[in-house]
């Protein structure tokens, strides 16, 4: 058996330069990658199946032909093998949420599989792969600090020094949210580009919190953090905290007021 965590996604600033005549919209963002997220095992098996579980396996049960297995089918395809693998996908990340967790789950199979199946495949190959899955797969396929432009696929790597290790806590009101309906409810202001992320800004938050009024309550909860952002079209928000006492004592301040929400302590890669 051999396994890969799905990183859970962040977009540390997230600037919508322009609607396209396409629908698609133009951004510049950060990406920044936990230490946490989804697990993906592969052992050996007839076929290629699917097994989720974890706390939010539930929320999976209506999708037979999710990321992950379309994932491994187009690597099957281009490598011009029958594929034959038992997948299961331990569900620890809310869907929906902004962190990127059918594209990590995307991503994460992709490297798996390379590894599990032995794959002479290049890196370019894979990443093809992973943009015809989704714009946010080649960033989680590289699960590693990026500047993401266009719809979030043209990637480049960037050093943010001191980053790694900083303590992180991920909070989501439990609330799924549409990224079509963040988007489409943008007011279509330019704002500027993006420069220093920490200077930046997230412009599907104002969006978001219209659908979602709850993401007020889970910002205000962590306005003890050196930042509090909400990543992507939400509803989860990150802190970033000076050390893991302040981050672990917001996390029990929170989860005393607010017992249904979920919840992740963890660090950036």
């Amino acid at each position: 058996m051999m396994r890969e965590t799905a990183c859970a996604k962040l977009n540390l600033a997230l600037h919508v330069r322009a609607r396209e005549a396409d629908g698609y919209h133009r951004i510049e963002t950060i990406f920044a990658f936990a230490e946490a997220g989804d697990v993906l095992t592969a052992a050996p098996g007839a076929g290629l199946t699917l097994s989720v579980t974890g706390p939010f396996a539930a929320d999976l049960a209506d999708e037979p032909d999710n990321l992950v297995l379309r994932a491994a089918r187009a690597l099957a395809d281009r490598a011009g093998i029958v594929g034959d693998a038992a997948l299961t996908l331990d569900k620890k990340l809310p869907v929906a949420s902004g962190i990127g967790g059918g594209s990590a789950d995307a991503a994460a199979t992709l490297r798996l599989l390379r590894r599990f199946w032995r794959l002479d495949i290049g890196d370019e190959a894979i990443g093809a792969i992973a943009a015809g899955l989704g714009a946010d797969v080649p960033a989680c396929l590289a699960s590693r600090t990026m500047r993401g432009e266009g719809r979030g696929d043209r990637l480049r790597a960037v050093d943010l020094p001191g980053l790694a290790g900083t303590p992180l806590l991920l909070v989501n009101p439990r609330l799924p949210v549409s990224t079509a309906d963040v988007f489409r409810a943008w007011d279509g202001r330019d704002g500027g580009p993006l420069g220093d992320w920490e200077e930046g800004r997230n412009d599907l938050e104002a969006p978001a919190r219209r659908i979602a009024p709850a993401i007020d309550e889970v910002l205000d909860a962590l306005a003890a953090a050196r930042v509090a952002r909400m990543s992507g079209s939400g509803a989860t928000c990150f802190g970033l905290f000076d050390s893991a006492a302040a981050r672990d004592e917001t996390a029990a301040g929170i989860a005393a007021r607010h017992p249904h929400w979920w919840m992740l302590a963890t660090r950036l890669k």
